[in-house]
């Protein structure tokens, strides 16, 4: 049988169009079997892993494609950079931990969501990204038509789900007790990386009811790595930079902090 039949017959979709520089390398580095074998086999491997990835971040709907390597930790020096070098192990998936980023517009909270959801893509994990307005249409729309249960069966299923913006609007009774729900059902089963510009303080005001953020809270934090970044918002850094805006402001003393 035919090298190249075989190759068909085994699906090897990726080493086919790739033998002839394949086999022309490991006669040119004089390779031996094995060694060729291992070249082949990871051509194949190389094919179908870039393949399995793009397909994870195709449908985990990120906005925009973000990497760490992207983020400026020096300009955010309020983030400890050995806590986020162990996110990036992933640990925190495997143990369906969650992870809080919490602060003001701009700070990279979204950057730094979507480059640890990349990551977890890269190692073969299923991620969703959603903000908190596009889970609120999703869960509202389920429950509407009777299939509430089936959409939050469907949210357990990514092992990183990543909401971001919650609380910039504030959620009635009904949405507050549908994002409970979720919380509840990923608990302890699956990571969360969320993004909120409210402290912890301020969450019985986004839902409305104190003893409900009481409890989203309880489950979210049991398990989990909460990084409060402060500083400068990106977007207005580079338009200092460009002279569109003044100089930096002064810092906030402590009681302007507090508020």
């Amino acid at each position: 049988m035919e090298l190249e039949h075989l190759i068909d017959r085994l699906k090897m979709d990726y080493l086919g169009p790739q033998l002839d520089a394949v086999c022309e390398q490991a006669a040119k580095d004089d390779l031996g079997y094995r060694e060729f074998l291992v070249n082949a086999l990871s051509c194949e491997w190389q094919g179908r892993y870039q393949k399995g990835t793009q397909s994870r971040l195709k449908q985990a709907r990120l906005p925009w494609l973000k990497t760490l390597e992207q983020f400026d930790l020096d300009f955010q020096p309020s983030i400890d950079a050995k806590v986020v070098r162990e996110l990036t192990t992933l640990g925190f998936v495997g143990r369906a931990e969650n992870i809080l980023l919490l602060g003001p517009p701009g700070v990279g909270k979204t950057h730094l969501a979507i480059a640890l959801a990349v990551k977890a893509a890269e190692a073969g994990h299923r991620i969703l990204f959603l903000t908190l307005e596009q889970l609120m249409t999703k869960l509202k729309k389920s429950a509407q038509e009777q299939r509430l249960d089936l959409a939050l069966q469907q949210l357990t299923y990514p092992k990183v789900l990543v909401l971001d913006e919650i609380g910039y609007l504030p959620m009635n009774r009904e949405e507050a007790s549908l994002f409970f729900r979720l919380i509840a059902r990923r608990y302890e089963r699956a990571s969360i990386i969320l993004t909120s510009n409210k402290s912890f303080l301020d969450w019985g005001e986004i839902f409305g009811d104190t003893v409900l953020a009481t409890a989203i809270l309880d489950r979210l934090l049991h398990h989990s790595t909460t990084i409060n970044i402060k500083g400068e918002s990106y977007r207005i850094k580079e338009k200092r930079k460009a002279g569109l805006l003044g100089k930096s402001p002064p810092p906030k003393s402590t009681a302007e902090e507090a508020d």
